[in-house]
């Protein structure tokens, strides 16, 4: 038995990372595929700096994929004696140019293709926090560009011990270097004291926003360990990937554990399935999972991102490859719309922020027969299958089943979303899609893909021509 709570609110999530930050008392834990350093990015290492000083010790574990330009100013933080810094599978260039690491990653694919996408905070041992969320603007409600919709999870109980093991494994990982070892000049105590100062003048020019409201002024988790929010107990496991997962000197697969255990646990549904990913390229295996699940009469649901609200569009470009397949099975698709019709949840609070920021889901979410959950960094595709570690927790909690589901439902209503069917053979018998979606309480349907310019309808189809759905 452990104890859950769902955090939605991109603001929350933010507060959320910066008490825990704050709550630290020996050790902080930090493992993401990346960290940006953009506002709240910039803050929430500040956050982890301060949790140093005070004496904690801090152990930071990135992916490398989106590393361009970053090594000069957070690989200062490897300077403090409390802040060890690994990175992992990691890039041999280590500087800002971005057509170096392309050639780099050219002439490596097999190794550098695979990458740590676990998202994951652990405080003292004793709270943890997972999900799908990255540490950056588009993900705290921060950016005018873009706000993903996403779940992260605060944990307390037994399960913590576990996932503090997943960070160990891959910390412990001979993947995982440490970043001094990658860089030819190392940090200073000069350089850690100028980073230090140039977030202490970032903090000062946010000052007054709702990212630098004080932690004693509470927040979600002081809300949780206060009671005020109680957490839901129920039985978990806790499920991840080995760091090993694939074998890049050899090129062997290794056991795909995390991927694997959510499908038996979906084999085993009986009535509904829910399923929410932002990228959705199913593959061989996964519409087997789907088609013998429709076969028994499960009522299967899918939620992704439409061309419009999509940040990948290579990916997108693979998923559209099975829309017809999945409604000829009798699937229920749904691609959420950039601009969300009816944002307020029925029973109170937002599924955005009151901005007028395109949205884009970014939570990966199962529900199975309105009773288990898995919650965690998964995506319903090939890469998260074969090319990416993943982590995440399987909870047996009908009371957290329901709440995703109801938030699933108001995402997926015809006012946030395009709901997919199919419409008859056309004269070549092919069969197409339309899209029913409400604007302005008025129905409206789409025969071609809805809302999309001409040049970007254009880019996918040649990009669907291209024999890399394995990598996607």
């Amino acid at each position: 038995m452990s104890g859950f709570r769902l955090i939605a609110s991109g603001v929350a999530c933010f507060r959320a990372r910066m008490e825990m930050a704050a709550l630290a008392e020996k050790t902080l834990d930090v493992q993401y595929f990346a960290i940006q350093s953009d506002d709240t990015g910039r803050l929430f290492i500040e956050g982890l700096l301060d949790a140093a000083e005070r004496g904690v010790r801090v152990r930071i574990l990135l992916d490398d994929s989106n590393a361009v330009g970053r090594d000069a100013e957070i690989g200062a933080l490897t300077a403090h004696p409390n802040i060890e810094l690994r990175v992992f599978n990691p890039f041999t260039y280590r500087g800002p140019l971005e057509f170096m690491r392309a050639a780099e990653f050219a002439l490596n694919e097999k190794r550098l293709t695979y990458r740590m996408h676990n998202k994951l905070l652990v405080v003292d041992n004793e709270i943890a926090l997972i999900g799908g969320r990255n540490v950056g603007d588009a993900y705290f409600a921060a950016s005018q560009k873009m706000e993903f919709g996403d779940y992260d999870l605060l944990i307390a109980g037994d399960m913590v011990r576990r996932l503090s093991g997943s960070f160990d494994a891959f910390w412990n990982s001979q993947l995982a270097i440490p970043l001094q070892n990658l860089v030819v000049f190392k940090p200073t105590k000069e350089r850690l004291d100028a980073y230090h100062e140039s977030l202490r003048s970032h903090h000062a020019k946010m000052e007054g926003s709702t990212y630098t409201r004080p932690v004693s002024e509470g927040g979600p988790v002081a809300n949780i360990l206060s009671g005020k929010r109680p957490l839901v107990w129920a039985r978990a496991e806790a499920i991840y990937d080995s760091p090993e997962k694939a074998k890049v000197d050899s090129g062997e697969q290794a056991g795909t554990l995390l991927r694997e255990r959510v499908e038996r646990a979906a084999e085993t549904v009986r009535s509904d399935l829910l399923i929410a990913s932002p990228y959705l390229v199913p593959g061989d295996d996964g519409m087997r999972l789907l088609t013998g699940l429709r076969t028994r009469n499960v009522r299967v649901r899918v939620l992704t991102n439409s061309l419009q609200s999509t940040d990948a569009p290579i990916t997108f470009a693979s998923y559209g490859r099975y829309r017809v397949p999945m409604l000829e099975t009798g699937i229920e698709l749904y691609e959420v719309r950039p601009q969300l019709g009816e944002p307020n949840m029925p029973g109170g609070g937002s599924l955005k922020s009151s901005s007028s920021t395109p949205f884009a889901l970014h939570a990966k979410v199962f529900v199975f027969d309105h009773r288990q959950v898995f919650i965690g960094s998964m995506n319903f595709d090939e890469r998260s299958r074969r090319l990416n570690t993943e982590l995440g927790v399987l909870i047996d909690s009908p009371e957290l089943a329901k709440e995703i589901a109801e938030r699933f439902e108001a995402v997926a209503q015809p006012a946030n979303s395009y709901v997919l069917s199919l419409r008859p053979p056309n004269a070549a018998g092919r069969k197409q899609v339309q899209w029913r979606t409400e604007d302005n309480s008025s129905p409206v349907v789409y025969e071609d893909e809805p809302a999309v310019d001409p040049l970007r309808r254009f880019e996918v189809q040649v990009l669907s021509l291209l024999p890399i759905e394995n990598q996607l």
